[in-house]
């Protein structure tokens, strides 16, 4: 395996709740580096570049509000199969889907509000930490 690099990010429900220390620490128990991070509370313009492929479907103006309405963590990640491994960790996107003992399966409360995100593949990766990380 390759080391690889990848987003990830604590949702605003994630910083919210307290829940921004209990995922950097299952992070680094895994053995992941964290390259980058920033605490901050993105712009709409931020949200809907980041998310413009579900740009015009119904869910989209309300994810754009949920995302841009407080703080988030954002974190490049880096480590052998890391963008697998942190979508693994997770969970899947809808939290009653998720195995137990991912981050969804324990702290998301809705699909909306599922605590945290990771690219998908290594071009989504790219991608998104170009728009986080300028």
């Amino acid at each position: 395996m390759s080391i690889e690099r990848t987003f990830a990010m604590v949702k605003p429900d994630g910083v919210r709740r307290g829940l921004v220390g209990e995922i950097i620490s299952r992070l680094e128990k895994k053995g992941f580096k964290i390259v980058a991070l920033k605490m901050l509370t993105p712009t709409r313009e931020i949200v809907e570049e980041h998310y413009a492929e579900h740009k015009g479907k119904g869910f989209f103006n309300g994810l754009v509000d949920f995302l841009s309405g407080g703080a988030v963590v954002a974190m490049t990640l880096e480590g052998e199969n890391v963008i697998a491994e942190w979508r693994r960790m997770m969970g899947a996107t809808r939290p009653w889907e998720s195995a137990p003992g991912t981050i969804r399966f324990e702290f998301a409360t809705t699909v909306d509000e599922n605590v945290a995100h990771g690219s998908d593949s290594a071009e989504s990766a790219a991608r998104e930490l170009g728009i986080w990380f300028k």
